[in-house]
């Protein structure tokens, strides 16, 4: 970063450990009286150093800095501001399809007679392989190898795609398989807290095509999760550009109750947030609270930012942030220019200092209490002795009913010796970096294991345990404290080093489990350690799914079900025959905290992330094929080069208005990435399921959803395909499903290869419209997209033929996703929904936009329904920037940014 600027006298020199670095000095424009930098949010300020130091004249002019500097926390002013993240992290999962898009502009580059060279990363990238084992094996020694061998057998081409990336691409490191959870590894490997290049010292900051990317802000590092095709246009030199944001402040103060852990601190901190509305805002905690909070629970916290809705959920830099540098084994030199730089820049936490902040909230953190949260949303949080209630609240009805059908049919045979029942718990998970990166509640999990074991419980028979560390860190100190032999004895044996569960990758219940689950229309209950429950993702055959902390997560398994209330009633029987209660296995914060400060040393992480990207010899065994372009295979099942850049014209065309649309996909509140674009299982009647078969892939090599996002013709027909969706258009429906409406003519609508009214796969629908050249349109109520960054829930959604979707509200992650694949978010006006309009689905829509499309503009849509019957009515373009109208007119941000890389070849 060469210094040839010094915008508002700013540069500065700042003394380390590790000799002179440059600065450009925040409070030089406080000398040049411009705004009110001491009054601003933490998290604002990083963003106004980046806009200062990144001034040119071009992307960033000194007028965005004096709108920063004067950011009015009450009266938050609009305007779109460039942010150059310093680095991109991304998992497999999402980082495949990365890779693939561009080995993809690499191919195009070519055939258009550019440099492919000039498709490169500009910025450091990190993708960190964790999303690609699953929980197949279970409850033995052996557990680890084979899971870990079958994820290498079944994941080949994915790796050795990701290889040939790694040599392809400069700026592009991997942390191969079977090392840790990426937003683990990034707390306690990757970030820096403050980055320095060619001599100049800036914050760390850094987008992720994960949404728990937010962990990190526990760290006091500003970072968040976008979409695949937003974090590859950063890695590209382009800034992430983002409405200037709200800050809503949160003050903690007090400490935990005996009994509680971070855990039940962050699921009441999600419910409150939740209810207040926090989306596409950043919310920055502080208060007295924060002074004896440890990074790890701050990173718990943070890390459900995506649960609560919010951007961000911003700690800033203090004593306890370089007590956390210095337990992970960092330099002593880097945690030095921490502590100066933040100092200097007015980014280090004061507890005299607050900031303004345009709304705040309060929690006082001695009335937490022990929670859980299910068993559909993280959001929904439920004490612990209301479990029980809440499972009979939720399911009543679909037990009843189960159990009418199950006498009509005079009852079904169990020939196992385990009986399953309503509510049994089936799936019992230590798993997801919200909890495996905090040692407080991974030792308490230890601990309450142990005290199970000298009382003679074991976990029920019907249950499968599971324990899947964020990073081989974890079972360093289970071991030196001791805790891990009492696990392996109630079950939990370590499964593998990644997310698991949390994301879909449970694995398949034991058959004669899930024989009776699917003979007597059981609701059986999962209970996980992690940060999502939404419906279908964590197991096919599992209708209720709740949240709770480690410890918890093991009582449940010792219990065996949901229907109890663990706050009275006995877990089970002792040896001696006594009722043993949770209070009898629960250790106190002295026991944890004790055994914590004598288990975990810096040389631990040291000895695990030195080499980290050489230690895994299968990895390290797999070839490297391939040169500067990739030879994609016509024939691979798992990497495709995506169609986004056939016939990329060098100019883009005008935006004409949507004419003749129909309706493919109408749903509710509350649709998730899940829903659009599921991570977990492929079935074999699927779409997605019947093209591998006829690819000559047997079911039990389907492998996942999230595992073959490199291959466009597989996740376009898993789009929309979650066995949960529930689409009105073909009410009392549920799955993949919706019905055909005909191909519109003059005379209405008629039916063509697919009978008009017939209710198919949403694939199939799609297929036949695209046949005929109708455009399509999803329908949506409230937080339309919520969950993870999925890319391909928009990439899917346009290879679909959707060419707008109207909702309520969008999810943030979402909306930007379908600008950046040029579909179009509409939002109906306050007060107005598909119902109160009179839309059922039916009907035509056109919707009247050109090329004088502005953001945030007004959009009218006619729609016309049978008979001539008309509705009309206006919507708000959530196109919300000059730089995303650009993406929209060009079909998408990576045709924009080729189209520009063609123009300077």
């Amino acid at each position: 970063m060469a210094i040839n600027h010094n915008p508002f006298g700013s540069v500065s020199k700042i003394n380390t450990l590790a000799g002179d670095v440059t600065a450009y000095r925040l409070d030089a424009l406080t000398k040049a009286g411009i705004g009110h930098v001491d009054k601003l949010p933490f998290s604002i300020k990083v963003l106004l150093e980046s806009c200062l130091r990144n001034v040119d004249g071009f992307v960033v002019n000194e007028s965005d800095v004096v709108g920063v500097a004067n950011y009015n926390a009450t009266k938050v002013n609009a305007v779109e501001l460039p942010f150059k993240v310093a680095r991109v992290i991304l998992q497999d999962f999402t980082g495949v399809p990365c890779v693939v898009d561009l080995a993809a502009m690499r191919a195009a580059m070519k055939r258009a007679g550019g440099d492919p060279q000039k498709v490169n990363p500009i910025v450091p990238v990190d993708l960190v392989i964790d999303h690609s084992v699953q929980v197949d094996e279970f409850g033995s020694e052996f557990a680890l190898l084979n899971n870990i061998k079958t994820e290498f057998q079944r994941n080949a081409e994915r790796y050795e795609f990701l290889k040939w990336g790694q040599k392809a691409f400069k700026n592009f490191g991997v942390v191969p398989p079977a090392t840790g959870i990426v937003h683990q590894v990034n707390l306690e490997y990757l970030a820096k807290v403050v980055q320095t290049k060619d001599g100049v010292a800036y914050p760390d900051s850094l987008v992720g095509t994960d949404s728990h990317t937010t962990m990190i802000n526990g760290l006091g590092v500003v970072g968040w999760g976008v979409g695949g095709i937003e974090a590859e246009a950063c890695m590209l030199g382009q800034p992430i550009y983002l409405v200037t944001p709200q800050v809503v402040g949160f003050k903690l103060w007090g400490e935990l109750s005996e009994g509680t852990t971070a855990t039940d601190l962050v699921l009441a901190i999600t419910q409150i947030l939740r209810k207040h509305g926090v989306v596409e805002k950043f919310v920055e905690f502080f208060g007295p609270g924060l002074s004896h909070m440890s990074v790890a629970d701050r990173a718990t916290i943070a890390n459900m930012a995506p649960e609560y809705g919010a951007t961000m959920g911003f700690f800033p830099v203090d004593d306890q942030t370089l007590k956390y540098l210095t337990l992970t084994g960092r330099d002593a030199k880097q945690i030095d220019l921490v502590e100066r730089y933040c100092k200097e820049q007015g980014l280090w936490r004061q507890a005299n200092v607050e900031p303004v902040f345009g709304e705040v909230l309060e929690l006082d953190l001695s009335t937490v209490e022990p929670s859980l949260a299910g068993p559909k949303r993280p959001q929904d949080r439920i004490s612990l002795p209301n479990v029980k209630k809440s499972f009979d609240m939720n399911f009543a009805d679909t037990v009843k009913a189960a159990t009418i059908k199950a006498a009509a049919a005079g009852g079904v045979a169990v020939l196992e010796e385990v009986e399953v029942k309503h509510a049994d718990v089936v799936i019992a998970a230590i798993t997801s970096c919200t909890n495996t990166s905090n040692p407080s509640v991974m030792v308490a999990a230890g601990l309450v294991a142990k005290k199970a074991v000298e009382k003679g419980l074991k976990s029920k028979a019907h249950v499968k345990t599971s324990l899947s560390p964020g990073s081989r860190v974890v079972t360093d100190y289970f071991n030196k404290a001791g805790l891990q032999t009492y696990l392996d004895q109630i079950g939990f044996q370590t499964t593998g080093y990644g997310c698991m569960t949390c994301i879909g990758n449970s694995g398949p219940l034991p058959e004669h489990i899930s024989d009776q689950v699917e003979a007597k229309d059981l609701v059986v209950a999962g209970v996980l350690s992690g940060n999502r429950n939404f419906e279908g993702r964590i197991n096919p055959h599992v209708k209720a799914n709740y949240l709770a902390s480690p410890p918890l997560v093991v009582a449940y398994a010792l219990a065996g079900t949901v229907d109890i209330d663990l706050s009275k009633d006995p877990i089970g029987r002792g040896k001696d025959g006594q009722n043993v209660y949770l209070k009898d296995i629960w250790p106190t914060a002295k026991e944890v905290a004790e055994t914590v400060a004598s288990c975990i040393d810096p040389a631990m992480f040291t000895n695990q992330y030195h080499n980290v990207g050489e230690k895994n010899e299968q990895w390290n065994a797999i070839p490297v094929k391939g040169g500067e372009l990739f030879n994609f295979d016509d024939a691979s099942t798992y990497i495709q080069e995506p169609p986004f850049f056939t016939n990329l014209a060098p100019e883009p065309s005008p935006i004409k208005g949507i004419k003749s649309a129909q309706v493919l996909v109408m749903v509710g509140d509350s649709v998730t990435t899940d829903h659009i674009s599921p991570a977990g299982s492929i079935m074999k009647d699927s779409p997605a399921g019947k093209f591998l078969l006829n690819a000559g892939v047997g079911a039990i090599d389907f492998n996942s959803y999230g595992a073959r996002r490199g291959n466009d013709r597989v996740m376009t027909r898993g789009t929309f395909a979650n066995i949960r969706l529930k689409n009105l258009l073909a009410p009392g429906t549920e799955g993949g499903v919706t019905k055909f409406l005909g191909v519109p003519n003059a005379h209405g609508s008629q039916s063509v290869g697919i009978e008009t009214g017939a209710v198919v796969p949403i694939y199939d629908a799609s297929m036949e419209y695209q046949k005929h050249g109708v455009p399509l349109v999803v329908l949506a109520g409230k937080d339309y997209g919520m969950g993870s960054s999925r890319d391909w829930a928009a990439k899917g959604t346009f290879l679909l033929g959707v060419r707008v979707a109207i909702a309520e509200s969008f999810e943030r992650i979402h909306r930007s996703n379908l600008v950046g694949m040029g579909v179009l978010p509409l939002v109906y006006k306050k007060g107005e929904t598909a119902k109160t309009l009179g839309l059922d689905g039916t009907g035509t829509y056109d919707v009247l936009v050109d090329d004088t499309l502005k953001p945030g503009q007004d959009v009218t849509v006619s729609v016309t329904q049978a008979e001539g019957k008309m509705i009309t009515f206006t919507t708000t373009c959530r196109i919300d920037t000059p730089v995303e109208l650009d993406y929209y007119r060009n079909g998408g941000i990576l045709q924009t940014v080729l189209r520009k890389m063609l123009k300077g070849a």
